[in-house]
């Protein structure tokens, strides 16, 4: 037994109760949902062995979609953290719901074209950033966005194309509006934040990933978000333990770049997440 089984196909296979009962017990069996089992060593070495075990469970039509797909394409950690472990799952309109614990059905009369990553049946990269993206926050949605041009699994015009087959629905017209900031150089949810609230403060849009040069022509730093042209460059600051190495090496970046004539400005996740109008404040003097 490879992949996941369901109670009827072990006793099939000549497996008795109490042996199914036993297995599980030692460690032998592990069953991540209600009448399915999964050999330990395989949860242990298949990829995304939950998932692929919650899929016999549910009809031949069922895609993981949004939060649950979202790693498999690349780009999970752009997505809004929460304690949310359920595993979000897409249907066709009028096939029957399974209720299932830990499971969260969304119904869709749009076709989704099926997309296979390591043994999983998922929606495409640009359906579920455009579905995820479509029903988050707008400060939420461009990370998003972003997130899946980083991955390199889809494009602006993949993403685009996608975006139309949705017209109609909720959140469609503020994607249009987004997909013209997206931007495959954000390497972090709040990076794609911090420029969003730029752009929404009226300021210049801002450049990514600009690459500082030395004397010699060689790249010394880049700087994560910034105007190159006047010399300003904005950053994420979301570590909370910094090692005595860490300290110094970011002082002495600090201290060239600011000797290059660059004003560094440095922002946590309370300044993006409480105090917007203090970020556009901040980067606004700095341009003046």
């Amino acid at each position: 037994m490879a992949d996941a089984m369901r109670y009827r196909e072990l006793r099939n296979s000549g497996i008795s109760e109490g042996e199914i009962r036993g297995r599980v017990d030692r460690g032998q069996l592990w069953r991540p949902f209600n009448d399915t089992y999964l050999p330990a060593t395989s949860a242990r070495q298949l990829p995304h062995a939950r998932l692929r075990a919650l899929l016999v469970r549910l009809p031949p039509a069922a895609l993981i979609c949004r939060q649950s797909a979202a790693p498999l394409h690349g780009f999970g950690d752009f997505v809004t953290r929460t304690t949310d472990h359920r595993v979000h799952v897409l249907l066709p309109a009028g096939v029957p719901r399974p209720r299932l614990r830990g499971v969260v059905v969304h119904e869709t009369a749009l076709p989704a074209e099926p997309c296979l990553v390591d043994g999983v049946w998922c929606t495409s990269p640009a359906r579920t950033a455009v579905d995820l993206a479509r029903t988050s926050g707008r400060i939420d949605a461009l990370p998003v966005l972003d997130g899946a041009l980083r991955a390199g699994r889809c494009d602006l015009d993949t993403l685009a194309a996608e975006v139309a087959l949705h017209s109609g629905l909720p959140g469609v017209v503020k994607l249009r509006e987004l997909l013209k900031a997206a931007d495959a150089g954000a390497q972090c949810r709040q990076e794609s934040q911090l420029r969003l609230i730029a752009i929404d403060g009226g300021l210049p849009r801002p450049q990514t990933q600009i690459k500082i040069l030395d004397a010699s022509f060689i790249t010394r730093y880049v700087i994560d978000l910034g105007w190159e042209e006047s010399r300003v460059g904005a950053e994420y600051d979301g570590r909370s333990h910094l090692t005595a190495e860490r300290a110094q090496h970011d002082r002495e970046r600090h201290n060239w770049l600011a000797a290059q004539g660059w004003r560094m400005r440095y922002f946590t996740a309370v300044d993006i997440y409480r105090r917007p109008r203090h970020v556009v404040a901040v980067l606004r003097q700095a341009l003046a």
